[in-house]
């Protein structure tokens, strides 16, 4: 059976019973339709491919080759590839999509928009019938009982559901009235999670100015609103816990934050206490005034300085003026008329020789306590020599 060529490419439609994951990463499950059963397994390197994870019930295309277990002597498929029946088409559109939304740069985790960290207000977009809704308003209360929560309630699978979930996430936009969106629904076959695929709610949550979290389905499930959201999370109560903080995570660290700020402050008002303690050991402190005395010491030293400097310099000034004024004394003209002699004066000009006077010339003489009008009735001229000895005899007489 190994070496039949026919047997290495089969395909089987049924419906999984009896599934199993075994610790080692393998499937084992049985193929069953209403008259007959075949025994499957699918190999963990084989597995890691699936975009789903297989369920009891559920109608799939299994394709392998046959093989026989020794041991029991049971012939069964190694399947390669499973596949829901019914939704080979939609698997095909759904990688047509997820390529032309890869190639337009929609996946690029660059655009997605950070969660914020503490939200006060989170929409949520489901079924309000769905148990999703449930765990999520349970864990948000649990965890974050500060965060307001507003539902658009929405169909999440049928004809209608694509419109309707765009239309809620773009009136959620519209109305602004969160920080953050949770779409999504609980688990389901490929045509139940369908409308999460749809190009409608694809470029909603593209065009959310909101931060979004896509939760649709079981943790093996994959959407396109799971790669064009901002955050995808495996299950609906995920997404609720990372919508927002753990309220009891965020007490315990403002109060270790308190403490911390609490220890910095006692140490910086340790360290005042400790300044001013010093401060208050200082001379000026102990004795205010102290400080007032000293410079007032200072002060009057320099007053007493600077009055003996002016004393000593307008007393220097005094004796230079006297000095001054004596010569000038001495060179006064007066002062020589006082002594007898006089200043002649022709035509307002003094005369200091008399070849400078003719006879007849009008002449005004001046003496030290007025002046006298005379007229030039004879000159007469002497020596030189026989002048100074005039002049040096009148100055020993």
């Amino acid at each position: 059976m190994d070496r039949d060529g026919l047997l290495r490419d089969v395909t089987i439609s049924g419906e999984i019973s009896n599934f199993k994951r075994h610790g080692s990463g393998h499937y084992y499950f049985s193929i069953k339709d209403e008259g007959s059963a075949i025994s499957a397994a699918m190999f963990k390197w084989q597995n890691r491919t699936l975009h789903f994870m297989p369920e009891n019930g559920m109608r799939v295309l299994v394709h392998g080759r046959i093989s026989v277990y020794e041991p029991s002597g049971q012939y069964q498929i190694i399947a390669d590839d499973i596949k829901p029946d019914g939704v080979g088409a939609l698997y095909e559109q759904y990688e047509r999509l997820k390529k032309a939304l890869e190639r337009r740069g929609y996946l690029d985790p660059a655009r997605k928009k950070p969660i914020p960290p503490f939200p006060s207000r989170i929409g949520v977009i489901t079924s309000p019938t769905g148990a999703a809704i449930r765990d999520i308003l349970n864990i948000l209360g649990r965890r974050y009982p500060l965060a307001a929560v507003n539902v658009y309630p929405s169909e999440v699978q049928g004809e209608n559901a694509p419109a309707m979930l765009a239309a809620a996430l773009y009136e959620a936009n519209r109305r602004a009235d969160c920080d953050v969106i949770i779409i999504g629904r609980g688990g389901g076959s490929m045509e139940d999670l369908w409308a999460f695929n749809s190009v409608d709610v694809i470029k909603a949550v593209i065009d959310s100015a909101i931060p979004v979290i896509s939760a649709v389905g079981h943790e093996t499930d994959f959407t396109l609103s799971d790669f064009v959201a901002d955050l995808r999370a495996p299950t609906p109560s995920a997404a609720a816990e990372l919508a927002v903080p753990d309220s009891s995570g965020v007490l315990n660290y403002l109060n270790h934050f308190q403490s911390k700020a609490a220890a910095a402050l006692d140490r910086k008002i340790t360290a005042g206490e400790s300044r001013i303690a010093s401060v208050m050991k200082l001379q000026c402190m102990r004795n205010p005034m102290s400080f007032t005395e000293n410079k007032s010491r200072q002060l009057d030293d320099v007053v007493s300085r600077m009055e003996k400097a002016v004393n000593e310099r307008l007393n220097a000034c005094e004796s230079d003026l006297r000095e001054v004024a004596s010569k000038l004394a001495a060179l006064n003209p007066l002062a020589v008329l006082a002594r007898g002699y006089c200043v002649t004066y022709r035509e307002g000009l003094p005369v200091s020789s008399v070849n400078s006077i003719h006879e007849g010339d009008k002449i005004s003489i001046q003496f030290t306590d007025g002046s006298a009008d005379c007229r030039v009735e004879r000159i007469f001229t002497e020596d030189l020599n026989q002048h100074e000895q005039n002049n040096k005899k009148a100055r020993e007489l």
